[in-house]
């Protein structure tokens, strides 16, 4: 990789002589400007105000423009002449933990390579320093022209720094949270909870530009003169209100649906086969509609009163019933006990004629 900044880590009394090497790119593609008329691209001149002729590089520089609209001139050897100690210098600090920095100032991102053999030992004991510690290194330097906040911290083997934007740099967020006291129940925040369970973790390589892809299909497609299909336009629901609820139960089956996991509800709410339920807005009910209401409400009175009426009439033949099968019971029942009489009173008398013809046979003897 192409070095864009040679100079030194101040380590204390240290000098680590380093590369500056950028550490991401831009994967964006870009698009030039052409006349619809005739496809000619269309270019930007550089051009003095003042007698309207197309300027060279080598014509052109630095100005700061006053209040009123003055140009002051401020030429390279003026600022040369500037006292800026981190020229060529990545001076540290400080050694703060990581959660110290804000993301809000964290910028572009650098690798830093050890310049030379010499610089490898003073380099590996920073870069172990710091992964022993635990912390980062917080930097001053200077690049194009600037002095800039640099963070310095370990990416597998080798020093990263970021660049920082400076506190003053950071805008206060006055105006941007949502107006009034807006109430959070406890069963939105479950459902909130078991998608973020749902969703889990990702792997962040994973992770890319599906408009790009899209992008460069579109352009290949194009140049050999293919036709375009327009891609269908789905419906995001934005700026609609919905039902929050049914919208975080959808969201908890659609996930559990992407992962392969059986759709069962959301945290025991609701019975079903698993389908997700239709999230439409919530609307406001209009006079008619509510007229429609109590017209239902009346008519559901009216069926219910019916239903009673006729389950009233229907009583006194169940009940007819069960007094007759009550009654045949008792019948029966009665029959039994006549029944065991008998053979009881049969028994005893059989019994007691037994008895008297063996008293006649003793007293004849």
């Amino acid at each position: 990789m192409r070095s864009i900044w040679n100079g030194a880590i101040s380590f204390g009394l240290v000098s680590i002589p380093i590369k500056l090497v950028n550490a991401t790119e831009n994967h964006s593609i870009h698009f030039r400007q052409i006349h619809l008329a005739d496809g000619g691209r269309i270019r930007y001149r550089k051009v003095c105000e003042l007698d309207e002729e197309e300027v060279q590089g080598g014509e052109i520089g630095k100005a700061y423009e006053d209040a009123d609209g003055t140009m002051i001139p401020i030429t390279d050897e003026d600022l040369a002449q500037l006292p800026l100690p981190t020229a060529k210098t990545i001076e540290i600090v400080a050694f703060v933990p990581a959660d110290q920095i804000d993301p809000l100032q964290m910028d572009a991102a650098y690798y830093l390579s050890a310049n030379g053999v010499p610089a490898a030992k003073p380099y590996t004991l920073l870069r172990e320093a710091l992964k022993r510690s635990n912390k980062v290194a917080v930097a001053k330097y200077a690049l194009r022209g600037r002095e800039r906040l640099g963070m310095l911290r370990v990416v597998d083997d080798v020093i990263a720094m970021h660049g920082l934007l400076w506190p003053d740099e950071i805008r206060a967020p006055e105006g941007v949270a949502p107006d009034g006291d807006v109430t959070v129940r406890d069963a939105e925040l479950d459902l909130a909870d078991a998608l973020m369970d749902t969703l889990g973790e990702v792997d962040m390589d994973s992770l890319h530009d599906d408009y790009r892809e899209a992008v460069e299909e579109l352009i290949a497609a194009k140049a050999s003169g293919e036709t375009v299909r327009p891609a269908e336009s789905g419906d995001t629901g934005g700026g609609k209100v919905i039902d929050l609820i049914a919208a975080l139960e959808n969201s908890v089956q659609a996930a559990k649906k992407s992962r392969g996991e059986a759709g069962d509800g959301a945290e025991g709410e609701g019975e079903g086969d698993g389908e997700m339920a239709d999230v439409h807005p919530i609307k406001k009910t209009s006079g008619k509609s509510s007229a429609s209401g109590k017209s239902s409400a009346q008519t559901t009175k009216k069926s219910s009163a019916a239903a009673k009426k006729s389950a009233s009439k229907s009583t006194p033949k169940s009940t007819g019933a069960k007094k007759s099968t009550s009654t045949t019971k008792k019948a029966a029942a009665k029959k039994t006990t006549k029944t065991a009489a008998k053979k009881q009173t049969s028994s005893s008398g059989g019994t007691g004629a037994k008895k008297t013809a063996s008293s006649r046979k003793r007293a004849s003897a």
